[in-house]
């Protein structure tokens, strides 16, 4: 037993009042903090120490080569990868082609093939269609509506569903409100996903992220005093409807929440999303994923050696290596439209999304754009930053085998640090 954890026990056993598991579990928590504050403090003496006797990029070379040898790397796993884009150099690579579970870093993954195969312009698209005949404000027919598996459509958007029918001036419906969930597949969950977690459902036809669209349009009609006479039921919309309303959001609205809030059910449907260009008769996860591969096989590796199991990163599924990461970042900085898309969308150190509360005070903090990642037992961080000289970076950083997922954030954050100090 280390003499932190001796003392830990020490305190439970003679504090007045006994801590709850949940409470020592904290506590012990605190210490592995405590731990990577020693690491901080360490970083801190190595980056003032250093300045003056390492050029560029050795000083580099120095900083990160030291933080590989803290203890916590005798239990646990990290690949790691720097390129100097404006040099077109590697300067830092460790474990670089080790397959590793790369959590929400997928994201990045998927973000880059999506604009890449999409396009910038690219929307998605919920849409309501009728059939028949509108005679005395009766709908003798029925309304389809298909689902384009759009995170954000909500009930602004099922009010403007609702409103173009009231336009027609149509009082009464008389035949079938059809779900078109013909989109994708039928499977609304993903490969790999744990029972246990909170995870998004993957279906077409989504409301406020949830699986009740057809009730809420039904009770929406019914509230604003449209008559109905139906009965529901799912099936595809055929040729020769009519359209009533088509709500759309831009590929720009996903990457923004998706990369900075890492919001799963929005890179599920960016990946569904590029499944269903691929020409199929409905969108599913492998074709999605052989369509990342053909990238993969595009910039120059071998995708057979990588596994892609869904777009989130929520998969156990996933093995990805630093270097496929750095490659994709590179692939994107070398094209200014998926660059400026990409860029803009990663949430930024010390200031927004999920990158809000780390490195601040330090050379990282307003420089650093990345992607992070977190699951049980993974941590994982890639994206770009300025190094002190000009040179723009990219970088990817994969924590795998940790007990305390803080341990690895602290580590890629000192890295950072060290990227960005002078």
């Amino acid at each position: 037993m280390k003499l932190r954890d001796f003392i830990l026990t020490c305190l439970v056993l003679l504090s007045p009042v006994a801590m709850t598991a949940q409470e020592f579990d904290q506590t012990r928590e605190d210490s592995v903090m405590t731990d990577s504050l020693v690491l901080v403090h360490d970083m801190d003496s190595l980056l003032s120490a250093d300045n003056d006797l390492l050029e560029w990029p050795a000083n580099i070379q120095e900083r990160i080569g030291n933080l590989l040898h803290h203890d916590m790397f005798q239990t646990s796993q990290v690949g790691l990868m720097v390129y100097d884009l404006t040099a077109d150099s590697v300067i830092f690579c460790h474990n670089e082609r080790q397959l590793m579970r790369p959590a929400s870093t997928m994201k990045m993954v998927t973000a880059v093939a999506a604009i890449d195969c999409l396009g910038s312009s690219y929307q998605l698209k919920t849409q309501l269609r009728y059939s028949g005949t509108v005679s005395d404000k009766t709908l003798v027919g029925n309304i389809y509506c298909i689902g384009g598996l759009d995170p954000r459509f909500n009930n602004d958007d099922m009010r403007a569903f609702v409103e173009s029918l009231r336009k027609m001036e149509i009082d009464t419906i008389r035949g079938k409100i059809v779900a078109d969930v013909s989109m994708k597949d039928r499977d609304l969950l993903g490969e790999g996903w744990c029972w246990d977690d909170k995870n998004p459902v993957l279906s077409p036809l989504l409301v406020n992220r949830k699986d009740n669209f057809m009730e809420t349009f039904i009770s929406m009609l019914t509230n604003t005093g449209i008559y109905l006479d139906i009965t529901t039921d799912k099936g595809t919309t055929p040729h020769g409807t009519f359209e009533l309303c088509t709500r759309t959001h831009t590929i720009d609205q996903i990457l923004q929440r998706m990369m900075k809030k890492s919001d799963n059910l929005y890179a599920e449907a960016l990946f569904y999303q590029i499944a269903a260009q691929q020409g199929s008769r409905y969108a599913t996860a492998k074709q999605a994923a052989a369509a990342i591969k053909r990238l993969i096989n595009k910039i120059g590796l071998n995708a057979s050696d990588y596994r892609i199991a869904d777009g989130s990163g929520l998969s156990l599924y996933n093995y990805l290596t630093p270097e496929v990461e750095v490659e994709l970042l590179k692939y994107a900085w070398n094209n200014e439209d998926i660059y400026y898309y990409l860029y803009n969308s990663m949430p930024i150190a010390g200031q927004d999304g999920t990158l809000q509360n780390r490195m601040r005070g330090t050379h990282a903090a307003g420089n650093v754009r990345a992607k992070t990642g977190t699951v049980t037992g993974v941590s994982s961080l890639a994206g770009y930053c300025t190094s002190a000289n000009g040179h723009e970076l990219c970088f990817a950083i994969i924590n795998n085998g940790l007990l305390s997922t803080s341990k690895g954030r602290m580590f890629q954050d000192r890295v950072c640090q060290a990227l960005c100090a002078p």
